[in-house]
């Protein structure tokens, strides 16, 4: 009786596991799904808003109920060849080459982190950033991680690149509650996103990793050796 009753007892715990199991790859499934078509809908659509946007209102209503976002979407011909080269070269020199992964670069910086003992470089695309501007918080853990490389590998696979560059730089964020090309250029120099120059775009791109540490055109003699060595590396940024 005992025998059977551990058997029975198994033979439960074996079909629960497998229900459970079942019920959580359906909902994988579902939540990538969801995200999918939410990329094949920004094909030819402008999302509202990104949760990178949405988080950042939160935090900033907190301290005044009345806070809004700068932010204006704009066309990609409308936005200076300028600025475009001036991202590329700061954040993913071989955008137009990769399939949304450095492969390179993710190995560098590996190296770098471990030699160092802790994380002092990253190696994300801009198609990885724009996968986690869109949809993801800025948490850090694997789980994330590994939801930002299927979001990544989604975008490129069903977005061109100049869409890609198109929405990473409507969304990206340049300053406390200021996002996107546009509200950036109008914010730091009073000019529209199609107006900037070379200098001006160079900015922009060097203060990317830290916008909010910055008053409009404020630069520090960091933000200065990275401006001279964008301004030397546009020429050669290919933008798609």
């Amino acid at each position: 009786m005992a025998g059977r009753r551990a058997l029975r007892l198994l033979q439960v715990s074996w079909k629960a596991f497998c229900y459970t199991l079942g019920v959580l790859v359906l909902a994988a499934v579902a939540v990538q799904c969801w995200f999918f078509a939410q990329v094949l809908w920004w094909r030819g659509h402008q999302p509202a808003a990104s949760a990178f946007m949405e988080a950042r209102i939160e935090r900033l209503r907190e301290k005044d109920p009345k806070a809004k976002l700068a932010h204006q979407w704009v066309a990609y011909e409308r936005i200076s060849a300028q600025l475009k080269r001036a991202v590329v070269a700061a954040e993913d020199a071989k955008f137009v080459e990769h399939e949304g992964f450095d492969w390179q670069a993710i190995s560098k910086a590996i190296e770098k982190n471990e030699r160092r003992g802790k994380v002092v470089a990253g190696a994300s695309t801009i198609s990885q950033q724009l996968a986690k501007n869109l949809f993801l918080s800025g948490e850090r853990s694997w789980l994330r991680k590994g939801q930002e490389a299927a979001i990544t590998w989604m975008l490129e696979s069903a977005l061109s690149k100049r869409r890609i560059l198109e929405l990473y730089l409507n969304y990206a964020e340049w300053g406390e509650g200021v996002f996107g090309a546009e509200a950036a250029a109008r914010h730091h120099f009073g000019a529209s996103a199609a107006a900037l120059s070379a200098p001006q775009a160079a900015f922009l791109a060097a203060i990317l990793p830290s916008p909010r540490r910055y008053a409009p055109g404020r630069v520090t003699p960091y933000v200065a050796g990275r401006i001279e060595t964008i301004l030397a590396r546009m020429p050669a940024a290919q933008i798609p």
